[in-house]
């Protein structure tokens, strides 16, 4: 059995991002109030749900998704199932969630440290959000141990659907405890 749970090999570096982001964090905090959190959490869990709506929206018309949802809903069929222009403008969605995220997180604040930390908040919200979207509206993933297209930049990305959850909830975990720290690392009150 393999170590690495994730292909390509470097995908499983994405586990070590909430300690490292943590670790630089730890002494100043990240600069992200409640209220910054609170309002990142929204537009995180909506965006979410409407990447979820659009995935099912793709995969219905393409026909890689049937009436009985868990059992077609293969991953591997989107890497070549998709007509190849469709695979470009799948490419520039996620290209395109990403800069939504990143201008968003740029709104947050002036200072990077608190605008990474609310990149990588909204991305992990989002994230979990739209497997649980995933799930509320087609069933899938029947399991946390099925495989997943992950990212499709620069190249696929495929892991069990665990993988990028747990990476989320510890990214959450990560940023919701920096942004109580105060600026010697001793913990703050509510913001």
């Amino acid at each position: 059995m393999s170590v690495l749970v994730a292909h390509p090999w470097w995908v499983n570096l994405a586990a070590g991002i909430p300690f490292v982001a943590y670790f630089f964090w730890r002494r100043r905090g990240n600069g992200l109030g409640a209220d910054a959190l609170l309002y990142g959490a929204i537009f995180a869990v909506a965006f979410g749900f409407v990447e979820a709506a659009v995935v099912v929206y793709l995969r219905t018309a393409t026909g890689l998704l049937g009436a009985t949802a868990v059992a077609v809903y293969q991953q591997a069929q989107l890497l070549h199932g998709l007509p190849e222009k469709l695979m470009r403008i799948e490419v520039l969605r996620e290209a395109a969630t990403m800069v939504m995220l990143a201008s968003v997180a740029l709104l947050a604040s002036t200072k990077a440290r608190a605008r990474w930390a609310m990149f990588l908040w909204m991305f992990a919200i989002w994230d979990i959000v739209y497997y649980a979207g995933l799930w509320a509206l087609v069933r899938w993933p029947g399991s946390p141990r099925e495989t997943d297209v992950l990212f499709l930049i620069p190249v696929p990305w495929v892991a069990p659907v665990w993988f990028p959850v747990a990476v989320s909830a510890l990214m959450m975990a990560a940023v919701a405890a920096a942004s109580r720290l105060g600026s010697r690392g001793e913990v703050r009150g509510p913001a």
